[in-house]
Formats: structure tokens, sequence, C-alpha cells
């Protein structure tokens, strides 16, 4: 069984069609061939607090997803508020996958220590906070992909189970 996998991305320029999301085709990508899971929701929404929250309790609560990857939205910006809607909904955090992927990309340049991205979960869903440009996005979720499975097993493990 492979995992379900949302893809939300807070883009004021995306969600008006200015900005082409290209941060989602690696993603996309380093889900499926490196995770093995299948992206069942993709969406673009405005940096906004409350269609953040939204998105991300309908993706976990609703659509049932495994994993939720957020990306955007999580700089100093005075419109960067993805970790405060992420935080909004959470339940539990996992602070060592966000305080992992800071360290391994400070290590690649100093002004990734700004990277303000949380990971947490709600319910049985585990959600992380990535930047917005593509070569970010794949360093953050690399830095993590070898402990996301165990960790999604983890966070989702008796719902997978009660589906296989």
């Amino acid at each position: 069984m492979r995992w379900k996998v949302a893809l939300l991305s807070a883009s004021d320029k995306g969600s008006r069609g200015e900005r082409e999301d290209t941060s989602a085709q690696v993603i996309r990508e380093l889900v499926e061939e490196e995770l093995h899971g299948d992206i069942i929701d993709y969406r673009v929404v405005p940096d906004e607090q409350g269609e953040l929250r939204a998105a991300l309790i309908e993706m976990a609560d609703y659509f049932q997803t495994d994993l939720i990857l957020t990306t955007g939205g999580i700089g100093l910006g005075l419109r960067d508020v993805t970790p405060e809607a992420t935080l909004m909904v959470a339940e539990r955090l996992v602070p060592g996958m966000a305080e992992a992927m800071r360290a391994a990309a400070v290590q690649r340049s100093m002004f990734n220590m700004l990277f303000r991205g949380v990971c947490a979960i709600r319910g049985r869903t585990l959600i992380v906070n990535l930047p917005g440009e593509p070569k970010g996005v794949h360093d953050h979720l690399m830095a993590i992909m070898d402990v996301l499975p165990e960790a999604l097993e983890q966070v989702s493990g008796p719902r997978r189970e009660k589906e296989a």
C-alpha cells in the first residue's frame, strides 16, 4: 500500500496564476520515486492563515492523507504564515524533523537558519513545512527522506492496518 500524500502550496502569486509552482514538480518526483507515495490532492492557496488552515484540516481529516507537504510561506516576511497555520491545526509537534532539515540546509547556506517551517501531527497525518523554491524543497525533503517512512508508519499505522 502506497502513502497518501497531499501537497499544499502557499503563494499569493501562484494562487492568482501569476507564477508557476515549480516546487510542486520536485515534490511530486520525490514522493513518487523516493517515498513511494501518491499525490492525492494538490492545491495552491494565497498566504492567508485561514485558507491554509482550512486546506490542512480538509486534507488531514476528510482525505485522511498520511502526509501533507506544504511549500512556501516559511520565511520572515509578514505574509509568510504557513508555520502559524500549521501550528493552529496541530495536535502534536515533531521538532526533531524540522531541526534536522534546518541543520542540513545550514551546511549549504547560513541563510537557511531563517527557515521557520515546522513538522506536526494532526490526527493520523504528518504535516511538513518546506521552503518555496525547488532547490530548497529538494534539500529539506531529502534531509528527512530516510526517516519519513518510519515516521509515517508510527503516525498512521493503525489506519493503514485497517485499510489493508
